[in-house]
């Protein structure tokens, strides 16, 4: 009764705002995919409900909700789904079940762990919130050298991956362990495990833990041939559990949980919605309308969980006392990095289609990917250096010079990160 008490007290226009702003971003996730498609409705919803929270420590924090909003729900973009959605439309019964079941399974997993993430800013104090830069730094250089290796050593057409050395159930293992090496580096330098690095080290081998028996011991695959990263969200989820039952972290467990529970339902309810509409007869895209209602759906449970938070939750009297470059950091992660990472692939994808389109352009490639199979250093890329660098300048003038452009109160500037990511988005938006 008294979570019901404090879901009715959420505004509405944090239910609307919220789930719509999801449900955007996740239309246009749909013509990127993968993990980094999935960043981008989880920053865009993230700011959205913060905005709408009525919290002036967290508009001051907006910059880091989006961020880690990003990286939450980028995880379950590392899950396939599509075979899962297909079982769906079997005349079979077992076969339906099947499918919905996982579909329930699969939105939680993806839900729960970008509603985790979305939290942290929302309860953190500043020195705790800190402590997650560098590590996630190191994650992003192991992350970036990781690609670079093994395209220079294992590349090959991503259509027969399946006959890479490093193929092993489809999955993101090599990510995963890297993202750990990396972890314990930086437990190295620091002398001893944080509440930063110890959460990451129990989503990691949760991670290897929940794949090594469900996939590799239990022989249990979701959708064979297709790749089996459910079953290491599994781990995450379980890992970050774990962790917060050790911790005392009560909030953060309802979060994970609630958010998680209606993701799974919307979810599953979305492919249940576009099923009725198709035994209407009716003509229609019907695709794009699933993926833009279990955007909505998600954003309801992402509101749910976090606009809790905003009504439980006391303020933060040290919102902003973190250093001046976590601030520029995130700001430049989510305008720079996540749109480089997502549209360098519609680029691709251009002169794929385009005949116009030459690959290369006096001598230098169109798109380069950082890769020494795509010649490393396109057009692409030198825009996108110099407009992060341009970012990173007129940021750190900002914060010794005001700029007039920027808008002094803390909703404004959250409007305006919100309105400049939008557009980003809109803007650059693609079907490939």
């Amino acid at each position: 009764m008294e979570l019901i008490a404090s879901l009715s007290q959420i505004p509405w226009e944090m239910w609307i705002f919220g789930a719509l702003s999801l449900s955007i971003g996740w239309g246009i996730r749909g013509n990127f995919g993968h993990e980094i498609g999935a960043a981008m409705p989880g920053a865009l919803a993230s700011m959205a409900i913060v905005i709408m929270s009525g919290r002036p420590d967290w508009w001051q924090r907006i910059h880091y909700f989006a961020m880690f909003g990003a990286i939450g729900w980028s995880f379950g973009g590392s899950m396939s789904y599509m075979q899962v959605i297909s079982y769906t439309h079997s005349g079979h019964s077992l076969t339906i079940f099947y499918g919905f079941a996982n579909l329930f399974a699969i939105g939680f997993l993806w839900a729960a762990p970008g509603g985790m993430a979305v939290a942290m800013p929302a309860i953190l104090k500043s020195d705790q919130l800190q402590l997650f830069f560098f590590p996630c730094l190191a994650v992003f250089i192991g992350w970036a050298l990781q690609q670079f290796f093994v395209d220079l050593l294992f590349h090959q057409d991503p259509r027969r991956r399946h006959e890479s050395p490093l193929y092993w159930y489809d999955t993101d293992w090599l990510d995963v362990l890297i993202a750990v090496i990396a972890i314990m580096i930086v437990v190295i330098i620091r002398g001893g495990f944080d509440f930063s690095t110890s959460l990451i080290l129990h989503m990691g081998a949760g991670w290897y833990a929940a794949f090594l028996i469900l996939v590799n011991l239990l022989k249990f695959r979701m959708t064979p041939p297709r790749g089996d990263n459910w079953s290491g969200c599994v781990g995450i989820v379980s890992g970050a559990l774990v962790f917060c039952f050790r911790n005392g972290l009560e909030q953060v467990t309802l979060v994970i949980l609630l958010t998680g529970i209606l993701g799974g339902i919307g979810f599953a309810s979305g492919q249940q919605i576009k099923l009725l509409f198709i035994k209407t007869g009716l003509q229609t895209n019907w695709h794009s309308i699933l993926e833009q209602t279990q955007g909505f759906l998600f954003g309801i449970a992402l509101v749910a969980g976090i606009g809790i938070l905003s009504i439980l939750t006391p303020q933060i009297t040290d919102a902003t006392d973190l250093p001046t470059w976590t601030h520029i950091f995130a700001v430049v992660f989510v305008l720079v990095i996540i749109t480089y990472l997502n549209h360098r692939k519609a680029v691709g994808t251009w002169i794929e289609q385009v005949k116009s389109l030459p690959e290369k352009f006096f001598g230098l490639p169109t798109v380069g990917l950082f890769l020494r199979s795509k010649g490393f250093l396109g057009w692409f890329e030198v825009i996108y250096v110099s407009v992060g660098i341009a970012c990173i300048l007129i940021l750190t003038s900002h914060t010794k010079n005001p700029i007039d452009l920027i808008p002094e109160s803390w909703l404004g500037r959250s409007q305006f990160l919100y309105l400049i990511f939008l557009l980003i988005l809109w803007t650059l938006r693609v079907r490939i």
